[in-house]
């Protein structure tokens, strides 16, 4: 096996669903970007302003599950909304247990 055989299975584990979804916090990312008034191109900004950049769409596809979002996107998600990391994880590390 090579180093392709180990990147092709590396693609594909990423590519894995929960319920139909690549992210469990699309939920809570819509659930406070409505709570706090802001439209898709504002959290945009916000971002843009955090060093992140996610245009619009790509926020709507994270927000329905068609996006995946890595560690440092989730970090300023939480740091726009003015609340932890955990706020946006906390259902799904329940589920869990």
């Amino acid at each position: 096996r090579g180093l392709g055989d180990v990147y092709k299975r590396q693609r594909m584990n990423n590519s894995r669903k929960i319920n139909g979804n690549l992210n469990v916090v699309g939920n809570k990312i819509r659930y406070y970007r409505e709570k706090n008034n802001m439209s898709y191109q504002k959290l945009s900004d916000q971002l843009m302003l955090l060093g992140i950049d996610i245009h619009k769409q790509a926020i709507y596809n994270i927000e329905v599950g068609k996006r995946t979002i890595v560690d440092f996107e989730l970090c300023a998600f939480a740091k726009c909304f003015g609340i932890s990391v955990n706020d946006l994880t906390d259902e799904y590390f329940e589920k869990l247990k």
